[in-house]
């Protein structure tokens, strides 16, 4: 691949993009307002997932990316073995509950969706959750696990795949926004930035809850906008928690399209020790204020699944944006009213995820290639993407 791909954005999805791209022969270039991996990539928890999407596009991205993530860890690790110790890479799998009768026969209907799509889904009796997870609430009525999901440290995976890609000749440059576009005629050639212009055969809007307002920057308009979203993270605390392990509600508050808050039981170790509780959702366009009604849910309901941690410190909060789009669907592809343009942003809370597999499909489609994956599912022209212009107002730096 001989071209000059500029990426704007250095979070997981840029960097994911910056290695696969010099991989398959690309000079790369990323401009990133801020630092690298500073915006949603450090406000997340760094799950890898495949039980938490029902079936159609955005799980076959999902099992894809599943697929792929340890070939590229192994792969990176040849040359930079500490890097992928950072990325704290666990196939722990995932335990999703359901505490009522409602609640079970939608995880019923759900989990059997995903059945059908090749997904591994086992049931749990109260026996084997028992055993899976000690300290687990013995309120609940059913219990599916999922082998296939997993959990990265997430700047740790971006700083592995942004090394990779700068070991192969990428370029790097922080603190470096995009004001403008390049145009020779009807076709973008790079983009004006802060620190002077910067030229490309090929420009990807990869900036995340900012891809909007850059591409309103760029004349291409897409309807990416900011979701918030929070996490407690407890003190250091002995092995209590041994999978991902949350609230069939879950899956409600990632597909819900309510602005107001949305919050479900979400529970998860880290190697460090404390556990990170999550989780919420609420559009509050780029207001960063940690707002106490949203700790006081997410506490709540993990106290709900994790009685044990009523006595548990909590050691801090962090909250983040994620890039939403209203049909809750990835945007990747080309802009088709503006001949240079890509974009490769809209994941949600799932990026971390989906990260890697994105970068496959971006690199096959610049290569003319078809992938396992439709990238026709993802385009930049459907109704939910399109036509509509960021608020005036919105800021665009980090």
């Amino acid at each position: 691949m001989t071209l000059d791909v500029l990426i704007i954005g250095g979070g997981m999805i840029g960097c994911a993009l910056a290695d696969r791209l010099t991989l398959a022969g690309a000079s790369v270039r990323i401009c990133e307002a801020g630092g690298l991996a500073s915006g949603t990539t450090a406000h997340g928890e760094g799950n890898v997932l495949v039980s938490d999407k029902g079936p159609g596009p955005e799980l076959e991205l999902a099992t894809l990316s599943r697929r792929l993530w340890p070939g590229i860890l192994d792969r990176v690790a040849d040359r930079l073995p500490d890097e992928v110790a950072a990325v704290e890479w666990e196939p722990k799998g995932g335990i999703v509950v359901a505490t009522t009768e409602a609640g079970a026969a939608a995880l019923a209907e759900f989990a059997d969706g995903q059945r059908a799509a090749g997904v591994q889904c086992e049931d749990l009796d109260a026996d084997r959750l028992a055993a899976a997870e000690p300290a687990l609430t013995r309120d609940v009525v059913t219990a599916r696990y999922y082998p296939d999901d997993a959990q990265v440290q997430p700047a740790g995976a971006a700083a592995a795949l942004i090394g990779s890609a700068l070991a192969a000749g990428a370029i790097v440059e922080t603190g470096c926004a995009v004001t403008g576009p390049i145009l020779h005629g009807e076709r973008l050639i790079g983009v004006h930035t802060t620190r002077g212009p910067r030229h490309a055969d090929i420009v990807i809007n990869a900036a995340g809850p900012w891809a909007g307002p850059v591409s309103v920057l760029l004349g291409a308009p897409i309807a990416v906008k900011p979701r918030r979203g929070d996490v407690l993270i407890t003190a250091p605390m002995p092995p209590t928690v041994f999978h991902k392990v949350y609230d069939a509600d879950y899956v409600g508050a990632v597909g819900s399209s309510d602005a107001a808050l949305q919050s479900s039981a979400v529970v998860e170790s880290t190697r460090g020790g404390p556990l990170l509780l999550g989780s919420s959702r609420r559009q509050c366009g780029f207001d960063d204020r940690i707002r106490p009604d949203s700790m006081a849910a997410i506490a709540r309901k993990a106290l709900r699944l994790y009685p044990v941690l009523a006595d548990v410190a909590i050691m801090r909060a962090y909250g983040g944006f994620r890039p939403y789009v209203d049909d809750h669907l990835p945007v990747i592809g080309p802009d088709p009213r503006l001949p240079g343009l890509w974009h490769a942003t809209g994941h949600e809370g799932a990026g971390i995820g989906l990260a890697v597999g994105t970068a496959q499909l971006v690199a096959s489609a610049l290569a003319g290639q078809p992938d396992e994956v439709d990238i026709a599912a993802f385009a930049v022209d459907r109704p939910a993407v399109i036509g509509v212009t960021e608020p005036a107002g919105e800021k665009i730096s980090r």
